[in-house]
């Protein structure tokens, strides 16, 4: 969809129809995790898969943060603090050895992405010592794509030279909102002008490629303001774009009670707002990634994207579906293809079980050949926008159409409404359908009623 070939009278369609749903970064959700899978299980999943010395990518999450932005939802330790990085560094520098010794030293890291929390929130130091712990314990290549999580208002031009350094060259920029009143709202406040020199002294440390984070949906934001935060943006040239929708859940995250649920924008300013930068964004040549990304022609994202390699995992789409995710630290999760595991989520509980020796491993789910089978279904979905019964059949060795019978007849009123076509090759969604994805997805999510039953958590589909 690079021509705007929807219009707004099709987007209040689609929000008449919205609903919780999962975003889908993997399937089973988080939610099916459970604690039948622990350290003893994950140590010995580590050891079987060791023999295949594929490529690994791993993921290390920095939970520290010195402020509480309403908005966020992310596993975050708030502290002004910063002595409480050392011993937590320590911890990660022994889960990191524990690791490295259970998939062994033939399995070279392809990819690395420090997460948080804020990353900078590390000493530059600190951040140079837990890379070189992390490469004393696997064979991270010189090639590998190394990218970090940036907050401009902790981020220093030492903490830029050290990534630099290292090999880092992917950044991505917390943006979320240029207007005073919006950050005000949200306890996030950022001038643009941080923002923009962040920016540029990324470049001349050579960094390739910097994505912006933006937030619509925001309280006190409105159509006019957020197009202008919109423009600012393109100014900057940013390679990706991320354009997330407020996930308004009270219950859930306690802190953003503090917002009031007045000041935010009704459905209709929503979905003006998102047209409007939809609009702006396909104007200026940027490619629509997925359903909320978009990547300029040459970007590596938009590349995958055009060649159906696209893939989704808990850090969003990526370019590399083929490698096990590796997660290291508090709430960190990993992707194991036959398995997802998660960290302990408390600090003193990661404290005690890197203490003991052994990982820290809290829960996880353990994929049945159903469970694959479905999870191939909604990647293709959420990252082709497209599904080929022909390549399910050939993958899985069944009949797509007639394993699917009931969730294909159940597609039928999306497909009346225009949002995909079905035949006897499968499944195509259209322009609007891309916003829909989510939708179509939960088709064949076979776990979701239960999920549901238990304790809704999901924010709505559009």
């Amino acid at each position: 969809m690079q021509a705007l070939d929807i219009s707004l009278a099709d987007l209040r369609r689609l929000e008449a129809q919205s609903k919780p749903g999962p975003r889908y970064t993997s399937y089973p959700t988080a939610l099916s995790f459970s604690e039948e899978l622990g350290p003893s299980e994950y140590a010995a999943m580590l050891e079987e898969r060791r023999a295949l010395r594929s490529p690994l990518s791993l993921y290390l999450h920095i939970p520290f943060c010195e402020n509480i932005c309403l908005y966020c939802a992310c596993s975050v330790v708030y502290t002004a603090n910063h002595r409480r990085a050392a011993p937590y560094i320590e911890l990660l520098k022994r889960e990191i050895a524990l690791t490295a010794a259970h998939c062994g030293s033939q399995r070279r890291v392809e990819q690395l992405h420090l997460g948080g929390g804020t990353p900078t929130f590390l000493e530059p130091q600190q951040l140079l010592d837990l890379i070189s712990a992390l490469r004393d314990s696997f064979d991270i290549a010189n090639n590998a794509e190394l990218s970090i999580e940036l907050d401009p208002r902790v981020t220093s031009d030492e903490h830029l030279a050290a990534l630099a350094q290292v090999g880092f060259r992917r950044a991505s920029l917390g943006v979320q909102d240029f207007a005073p009143q919006v950050q005000e709202a949200i306890h996030r406040q950022q001038s643009e002008e941080l923002v923009a020199n962040l920016a540029a002294d990324l470049r001349r440390r050579g960094f390739e490629s910097l994505n912006f984070d933006l937030i619509y949906g925001l309280p006190r934001q409105s159509e006019q303001s957020f197009l202008d935060t919109v423009r600012r943006t393109l100014a900057l040239g940013p390679d990706r774009i991320s354009l997330f929708h407020f996930a308004y859940l009270p219950g859930v995250v306690k802190h953003q009670q503090r917002i009031r649920a007045e000041e935010l924008p009704d459905a209709e300013a929503r979905l003006r707002i998102f047209y409007g930068a939809l609009q702006l964004f396909l104007e200026a040549g940027y490619e629509a990634i997925g359903m909320d990304h978009f990547a300029k022609p040459g970007d590596e994202l938009a590349i995958a994207a055009r060649r159906g390699a696209l893939h989704r995992n808990f850090q969003g789409y990526t370019t590399r579906g083929d490698l096990d995710l590796i997660g290291l630290g508090l709430t960190a999760i990993g992707d194991l293809k036959d398995a997802y595991f998660q960290n302990q989520r408390g600090l003193s509980e990661y404290e005690q079980a890197i203490g003991d020796g052994q990982l820290a491993t809290q829960r996880g789910v353990r994929l049945t050949e159903e469970d694959k089978l479905r999870r191939a279904v909604i990647q293709d979905i959420m990252c082709r926008a497209s599904l080929s019964f022909a390549e399910i059949d050939a993958r899985f060795g069944l009949d797509s159409r007639r394993h699917f019978q009931e969730e294909l007849r159940s597609l039928h009123p999306l497909i009346e409404e225009g949002l995909l076509r079905m035949d006897d090759q499968g499944l195509l969604v259209n322009a609007l359908g891309r916003f829909a994805l989510r939708n179509i997805a939960m088709v064949f999510d076979a776990r979701l009623a239960e999920l549901n039953q238990k304790a809704p958590r999901f924010s709505r589909t559009v």
